[in-house]
């Protein structure tokens, strides 16, 4: 077994291990130290087109496009640890399968509008909506966060004023 992901990832937990470097897929034959290195790429090109996009603010259509070409890079860099069926399998996991498609469907929906509609309007709105579902998307990995969040914005906005 290789040895430098016993600290980065725990260490003894061998059915953990096989999972974020399972090379069943039959597609990869990385090396896990080339898969940290493609997983760490590809997650800075996706942040670093995420704070690109911020420079082109000011033009929608531009902002939506390099945003959401980073938010997909960002997303797709766990693909590297754990191969890209096993990255499939957790995005149609039930528990976060509506939270997916709901993401991709306003990742979808922000590209038409920008470069087919080519509407500022619509393209800004489908950009939010999208972050806003990346956010939900992402608190599904974590245990219990979803509805911690719920819980919150239902009692900041059941507070009188």
């Amino acid at each position: 077994m290789w040895k430098f992901n016993q600290p980065l990832f725990g260490g003894g937990d061998e059915e953990q291990d096989e999972i974020l470097l399972d090379d069943s897929d039959g597609i990869c034959s990385l090396s896990p130290l080339q898969r940290i290195y493609g997983f760490a790429a590809c997650l800075l090109a996706g942040v670093v087109c995420m704070f690109l996009s911020l420079i082109v603010f000011a033009k929608p259509i531009k902002f939506a496009v390099l945003f959401t070409f980073g938010n997909m890079l960002a997303v797709g860099s766990t693909a590297f640890l754990i191969g890209p069926q096993q990255q499939i399998r957790m995005m149609v996991n039930p528990v976060r399968i509506y939270a997916t498609a709901i993401y991709i469907g306003f990742v979808v929906l922000a590209l038409v509008f920008a470069l087919w509609i080519q509407s500022k309007v619509l393209t800004i709105i489908a950009t939010i909506c999208e972050i806003c579902a990346l956010i939900w998307y992402s608190l599904s990995y974590i245990p219990f966060a979803r509805q911690m969040v719920s819980g919150l914005m239902i009692r900041f906005f059941d507070t009188e004023i």
